[in-house]
């Protein structure tokens, strides 16, 4: 979509409109007679997910050689922080111009973005610190701040409702890998507890008696996994309440899995929901997640617009920065232009990705981050230019240009706010201590890398 960067007497970006294609999935051995009806149909992707090895050689056939495989293997059994699951149209759009040669599908395979975040394999992780000492597993320290269990009370006006703990698909990065999925060889994952009945009853409850707080995420794991009756009940639920005014479904399968917000049933049931909160002056949008222009196909496109068609505000892009990913501007671009002019979808965020285990090869310095914003600037219209955000712990989302001090040697930013979350309300300090981030120690000078070397390994 875009011409080479930097070259002489030419724009850094030079935009050219590119239409978007669904991928030939029949070039995979496994799928080759799937018929456009299969394809589209939700129930059959959920089938014929990938979840294991042994179902990615049916699929691959003789496309991929046998070292790919080990390293895969290698990564589940000694650092996956979340289990195999891919759909059949995730997997559509990793490395869809490989041909058929296996050396060449290895290659492109390895090389593909969407494979470097959605099935890492062991070569991929930091050889040195593929985790950064300050990591944790719930590194934004959403369960410190239930306030019923699944509700995280972190900003002033709003609450994150998780209703459950699945998705569609399993990503590498996952910011909530310390709940969401199955557990790994690596990690044992905690356990919603409630019926998800009491769950949402207790969420109602807290929100009646919180009238301060107008704006609801409604999460999870991913809710393209509640069964439709729940969720539009949990959804008119909260629009019965006066004071919320913002109401998001979070949902990385309006582009992993567009099939299911494509069915009728669905579609009726967003329609319903749409003109409950049309009548009601509360704004409705669907926020997702896509992290590359390979992953925005007709079919997401066509979920999108559908949203839009039946009353949705808004439907809007909440990118995670991942190096190999979409760390240069071009690749950066060219997902917004994707997303923003093919698509219908807003590019909003793009969040520095979080300090979890095992994720040091994806994240970027704020250094980096920085000029990644600064480079993007100018070519998007502003209401569709994504900020870039770093998220805090304890602190919450920051503009990359919002710290306070940074030390580029031993890569420590430092970070304030402006309220206090749900757990601070006698702490004094709050607003006045200084919060840090931490790069990570690949991207720092020797003498920054001796300096944690010390004093961790």
């Amino acid at each position: 979509m875009s011409a080479k960067i930097g070259l002489p007497g030419k724009q850094p970006y030079v935009y050219l409109r590119q239409e978007l294609e669904e991928p030939d999935w029949r070039r995979f051995p496994g799928w080759s007679a799937v018929s456009a009806a299969e394809w589209c149909d939700a129930q059959w992707q959920r089938v014929h997910c990938v979840r294991n090895v042994k179902q990615l050689r049916v699929l691959m056939g003789d496309l991929l050689e046998e070292r790919f495989y080990e390293d895969l293997v290698a990564d589940q059994r000694e650092m996956a922080t979340m289990s195999m699951l891919l759909p059949p149209q995730m997997v559509n759009t990793m490395a869809p111009d490989a041909g058929s040669d296996p050396q060449k599908v290895t290659e492109a395979f390895y090389a593909d973005p969407i494979r470097r975040y959605m099935l890492p394999v062991r070569s991929d992780r930091d050889p040195v610190w593929p985790s950064h000492p300050h990591s944790e597993r719930d590194s934004l320290h959403e369960a410190e701040m239930w306030v019923a269990e699944g509700l995280t009370h972190r900003y002033p006006t709003k609450v994150l409702a998780e209703l459950l703990s699945t998705c569609p698909q399993y990503c590498g990065h996952c910011t909530r890998m310390d709940l969401v999925g199955n557990s790994t060889p690596a990690v044992a994952k905690h356990r919603l507890t409630l019926r998800p009945a009491d769950r949402q009853d207790r969420m109602i409850d807290y929100l009646t008696r919180t009238p301060g707080v107008r704006d609801v995420v409604v999460s999870g794991g991913d809710v393209a996994n509640v069964p439709w009756h729940q969720l539009e009940s949990f959804l008119m639920r909260l629009l019965d309440l006066d004071s919320i005014r913002d109401l998001r479904l979070a949902s990385k399968a309006l582009a992993g899995l567009p099939q299911h917000w494509l069915q009728p049933k669905v579609v009726e049931g967003l329609a319903r929901v749409a003109g409950t909160a049309r009548r009601r002056g509360v704004n409705l949008a669907i926020h997702t997640h896509v992290n590359h222009a390979q992953s925005v196909t007709p079919l997401v496109a066509e979920a999108a617009r559908t949203a839009l068609d039946v009353g949705v505000r808004d439907v809007r892009n909440q990118g995670v920065l991942m190096r190999g990913v979409n760390a240069t501007p071009a690749q950066l671009l060219d997902l917004c232009f994707a997303l923003q002019g093919e698509a219908g979808i807003l590019p909003y965020y793009f969040y520095m990705c979080d300090m979890i285990p095992n994720a040091e090869h994806w994240r970027v310095a704020v250094h980096e981050a920085q000029e990644l914003q600064h480079a993007i600037m100018g070519y998007l219209p502003g209401y569709a230019t994504p900020r870039i955000v770093c998220d805090v712990p304890y602190v919450g989302k920051r503009w990359v240009h919002q710290l306070t001090d940074y030390n580029r040697e031993k890569g420590i930013s430092y970070w304030t706010k402006n309220y206090r979350t749900g757990i601070e309300q006698d702490d004094s300090h709050a607003l006045h201590r200084h919060y840090p981030y931490y790069d990570p120690i690949q991207t720092l000078p020797a003498s920054g890398q001796r300096w944690w070397a010390e004093r961790h390994r």
